[in-house]
């Protein structure tokens, strides 16, 4: 199975309350999108005119192997802004749930129908690829759903964006909803999910699992509210639970995370998933122990696959296993066990007092206490950095 990432970082991502990327920036984001394989970039909306489109001009003059997309409402005028920047793909957007269609639009389902049966047409007499958003297609009435999609593909849509606009579904609905889009609607089906319940990877899995070709993602989550599915998250569940290679160089995603962060000046959480600071980083004695002796006890793939290192900390929690293999593997002092005890005492006891883990330069203090307590010639060390390693 194929399953093609479109990537909005630089739309749904920067409509994150409080982001704002530079166009330089947006440009770098773009840039690295397409070096580690994504297949296509929600670039921005032309219609907000100025730097938006001028950022969006520069990302296509970059002739770049990923294809761009551009979000649109289903407006001609909107369409026409896409067309100046040079856009070969458009995404159009209407709300498809009644709540929004009375209370947003103040218009009618039909009223609704006719925008997408017209920009559709107009999109399509210019040669452009269209993607029709559904946008809070998770609160429309499926039946109109159904009609929604239909009229869309009729009117020559290539695709169509279910949107869990407000991360009101989990995976069982959402696989049951994609099943009977597709089996009625014949037409290829996208995944942009949002994360207010903590499941937007989760819904974009079962999406696919249903038969959905796209997901929508964002590096580090970004987006509306808690944000949408993330990069990270999608292509390595793909990848390992579901055995789906989007066709991502995994390798990059840290880098590329980390240069997000920055733009973004949203730091990334240390546990964040897939690519966080402590997503292999071992302090517990009994995980310690395990994944020196083989790391698929207590990793589900491998740091390298990732951008990362293996952290062996020393802490609270700590065994005395932790303490030999850091000392020998990392320092490149043999220890006595009655020695490793000793210093692995003093290790938690000092953790508990500065509630955390130690740093290297001072597990090497308090070895270099214990040998001079007993009166024992210090061997020189191979002293590492001041941080954890």
């Amino acid at each position: 199975m194929v399953v093609l990432i479109d990537d909005t970082t630089l739309r749904d991502g920067e409509q994150t309350a409080g982001v704002v990327f530079s166009n330089e920036e947006k440009v770098q984001i773009a840039r690295m999108l397409n070096e580690i394989g994504v297949h296509q970039i929600e670039a921005g909306i032309p219609a907000m005119g100025g730097d938006e489109m001028e950022a969006i001009k520069s990302i296509i003059a970059l002739g770049l192997k990923s294809s761009i997309i551009t979000w649109n409402r289903p407006v001609i005028s909107d369409i026409d802004c896409s067309l100046e920047c040079g856009t070969k793909a458009v995404a159009l957007s209407i709300s498809a749930s009644d709540i929004h269609i009375q209370y947003k639009l103040r218009q009618s389902r039909e009223w609704v129908l006719q925008s997408v049966k017209k920009a559709t047409k107009y999109a399509k007499s210019h040669d452009l690829y269209v993607s029709v958003n559904a946008e809070d297609a998770s609160r429309a009435d499926p039946d109109f759903l159904i009609q929604f999609a239909r009229v869309a593909k009729d009117a020559g849509a290539d695709r169509l964006r279910f949107c869990d606009t407000v991360g009101v579904f989990e995976p069982f609905r959402t696989h049951e909803a994609i099943c009977r889009l597709i089996e009625e609607a014949h037409i290829d089906i996208e995944m942009h999910t949002h994360n207010d319940f903590g499941m937007a990877t989760a819904n974009a899995l079962a999406g696919i699992r249903a038969g959905a070709k796209w997901v929508n993602t964002t590096v580090n989550g970004l987006g509306e509210r808690a944000g949408n599915a993330s990069l990270a998250e999608v292509v390595m569940a793909l990848k390992h639970i579901e055995k789906i290679d989007a066709g991502i160089d995994t390798t990059r995603l840290r880098e590329l995370s980390l240069y997000v962060a920055e733009a973004s000046m949203r730091p990334l959480p240390v546990s964040q998933a897939i690519i966080g600071d402590n997503i292999f980083a071992h302090e517990s004695g009994i995980h310690a122990d395990g994944v020196l002796k083989h790391p698929p006890t207590y990793e589900a793939f491998s740091p390298e696959e990732v951008g990362l290192e293996r952290q062996i900390m020393v802490g609270k929690h700590s065994g005395s296993h932790t303490i030999l293999f850091k000392f020998a593997r990392e320092f490149g002092i043999e220890l006595p066990e009655d020695i490793a005890r000793e210093i692995l005492a003093r290790a938690r006891a000092m953790a508990l007092r500065r509630k955390r883990a130690l740093f290297d330069k001072e597990l090497v203090l308090i070895y270099q206490e214990v040998c001079k307590e007993r009166g024992l010639e210090l061997p020189p060390v191979g002293m590492p950095g001041s941080g954890h390693n």
